[in-house]
């Protein structure tokens, strides 16, 4: 992918790489990530924000899935600058899984 192929859909899958270690079910269909904007700046690069929440406040495992992502996204082609912001407004519910999800957790 070269910077002008950068889209917000691009970002979207390369954050559904992204695992929770203790849920054998990406960050996306967990329904952890509630928003990916990608933004143009003035000097041509492309900053993207990310604001995503953890399944318990308390989650052990915050610094390492907000890291990856930020990594993962701070990788791509056209990338300059990223915020990723944990968020606790809306509480994570089971309800924002995906259905795959739910089959893959045997919760269906």
């Amino acid at each position: 992918m070269n910077p002008g192929e950068l889209t917000e859909q691009a970002i979207w899958d390369e954050i559904r790489k992204v695992y929770d270690p203790e849920i054998p079910v990406n960050i996306v269909d967990l329904g952890l990530v509630y928003s990916c904007v990608l933004k143009p700046l003035p000097d041509g690069g492309r900053r993207v924000e990310v604001k995503m929440t953890l399944t318990t406040p308390g989650c052990s495992m915050a610094d390492v899935l907000r890291d990856d992502v930020e990594s993962r996204i701070r990788a791509m082609p056209g990338v300059t600058e990223t915020q990723v912001d944990l968020v606790w407004d809306p509480p994570w519910t089971q309800a924002m899984m995906t259905e795959a999800a739910r089959l893959e957790l045997g919760l269906m």
